[in-house]
């Protein structure tokens, strides 16, 4: 961030305000990590802040401190309404357009209170009066890191904070593992650890708390598996009568793209859900080395994120969907 917005940042908060807290709709690590980690940060200096997230975060991240204090937009579309209504200032982190937020962007467009977003996302839109936007980040909340630096606060980071932010930085990383894991990166959560964050707990709180049915699911959507050998390519696709079969609930197929990428030889992976509530297919994408799935998504799928880790849609059937994805493979260079 430039010196003038951190001035002007620091003048907002300079005095006690309602300020509103938002992550993306189905929030992950780092939407969650971030979000509670500022809004714990926030109470230190006096604010009132409030995180709504746009629908219910996996049960995975309820363990995490705060938590219990979220609001869920579609759970109360009227209270939640209000609170955004009488918000002072509104924080946005880990995305970087507010269709994001699902039938919540509709209340957005309307306030008029300054807003401050903070992503590492591509192709910000330009809603935001304040914005912290860089993809050379690995998560969200390594900037929230640096954002309470920037406002000479890192003394207030406890840890509470740390263990927020250490959980979307390790998320965010594939368990530090990806490419924009750097040695800075190692530093933050080394501070954090230092601070007494239980960086041995937190990843078996989140990987490591299977229920029977969620593993069920997995051995399904392993079998289900596709491989495009001569493309270098694996697909995996869930019905809406798999999820029911196996009692799915929101978060049990997190993760589960990534299996695709273990196979030597593929380098790009994506999976394919199917929701009949929303109408829609939901669409992840990952990859290694230099394919670029956030611009695949953007082309295809009405999606994006980043070059090794995407999202996309569709509105046709599963099989559908599945038909053009093969096809449009079938055409791309990877």
């Amino acid at each position: 961030m430039n010196e003038k917005d951190i001035q002007a940042i620091s003048a907002l908060l300079a005095t006690p305000k309602k300020i509103a807290i938002l992550p993306h709709r189905s929030p992950d690590g780092d939407a969650m990590g971030s979000t509670l980690g500022l809004y714990h940060f926030l109470l230190k200096l006096n604010h009132q802040p409030v995180v709504i997230a746009p629908n219910d975060f996996p049960n995975f991240l309820a363990w995490l401190p705060g938590s219990e204090s979220v609001l869920v937009y579609e759970n109360d579309r009227v209270h939640c309404t209000k609170v955004l209504q009488e918000a002072e200032l509104v924080f946005t982190l880990d995305f970087n357009a507010l269709h994001r937020t699902g039938e919540m962007e509709q209340v957005l467009n309307k306030l008029i209170v300054p807003t401050i977003m903070i992503d590492h996302h591509q192709l910000p839109d330009g809603y935001a009066t304040y914005s912290y936007s860089d993809t050379s980040f690995g998560s969200t909340c390594e900037m929230i890191y640096n954002f309470i630096g920037f406002l000479n606060k890192k003394p207030l980071i406890d840890k509470t904070i740390g263990t927020c932010l250490y959980t979307g930085i390790m998320t965010d990383s594939g368990q530090f593992r990806f490419p924009k894991t750097t040695g800075t990166t190692h530093r933050i959560v080394a501070e954090f650890i230092d601070l007494g964050v239980n960086n041995s707990e937190i990843p078996t709180l989140i990987f490591d708390n299977n229920s029977y049915e969620r593993l069920q699911l997995l051995g399904r959507a392993l079998q289900n598996m596709k491989v495009l050998v001569d493309k270098k390519t694996s697909y995996i696709s869930l019905s809406q009568k798999e999820l029911d079969e196996f009692h799915y609930i929101k978060g049990d197929t997190e993760g589960i793209v990534n299996y695709g990428l273990t196979i030597k030889g593929i380098i790009f992976a994506a999976i394919f859900i199917e929701h009949r509530d929303e109408n829609i297919i939901k669409i992840s994408f990952r990859s290694q080395g230099a394919f670029d799935v956030n611009q695949f998504a953007r082309d295809h799928f009405s999606g994006g994120g980043h070059i090794n880790a995407a999202g996309g849609k569709s509105y046709d059937s599963l099989e559908n969907t599945i038909k053009k994805f093969e096809q449009i493979v079938s055409n791309t260079n990877i």
